[in-house]
């Protein structure tokens, strides 16, 4: 799938916003952690998304009822689900200068379309040193589920499956959709948001 800027200037993907807050104290904390000038642009990209992926806990997965939204609260709290971690790489990588967007996938919440659809986030990169974009879906791995860091063919959580009407946006936003941070700001338990309130198309 070829993917689609929203803005043609790179610059845009770099801006910090009050859900992606890489200023914030507790960011900057782990960013001096994670980071150093010894690393290329990729190994850079490759260790936050690992971070955001394996240190972050998917809400759902864990059984929380915890909704978390900004950058700074998903890694404060350790938790979100993928509207949120989605937040915190964005804010990890575009800290270190590499341009991070956001991209969306139309997916069925659990296993047959009664059940219903949801839609689910995961970041684009720009990685200078290969002049194109990358797409990472930091989620969270568990058993079906195996997203893992490649530049050369995607390995993202959740194949397409279009004949239940799944869809793969090829947009990247340099914000997140208004619909999923609403969605956080708006609720207060997780697992009741998960089921029943997550938007479903763009």
């Amino acid at each position: 799938m070829e993917l689609i800027m929203e803005s043609t200037d790179l610059k845009d993907y770099l801006k910090e916003l009050n859900v992606v807050d890489f200023s914030d104290p507790l960011i900057k904390e782990v960013v001096t952690e994670l980071f150093n000038d010894e690393q290329t642009e990729i190994e850079k990209a490759k260790t936050a998304f690992e971070f955001v992926r394996d240190k972050i806990s998917h809400s759902w997965d864990i059984r929380s009822s915890k909704v978390t939204c900004k950058a700074s609260d998903v890694l404060k709290y350790k938790e979100g689900i993928c509207y949120a971690k989605s937040n915190l790489l964005a804010a990890l990588l575009r800290s270190q200068g590499i341009p991070t967007g956001f991209c969306y996938q139309r997916l069925m919440l659990f296993d047959i379309p009664d059940k219903g659809y949801s839609l689910h986030t995961l970041n684009a990169v720009f990685l200078h040193s290969l002049n194109r974009w990358i797409r990472l879906d930091a989620r969270g791995n568990k058993p079906g589920v195996q997203a893992e860091f490649s530049i050369d063919e995607e390995i993202l959580a959740f194949p397409i499956q279009e004949s239940f009407d799944e869809e793969d946006y090829p947009i990247i936003f340099f914000e997140p959709n208004a619909k999923t941070i609403a969605t956080l700001n708006e609720n207060t338990n997780a697992l009741e948001m998960y089921k029943h309130h997550l938007p479903d198309i763009l």
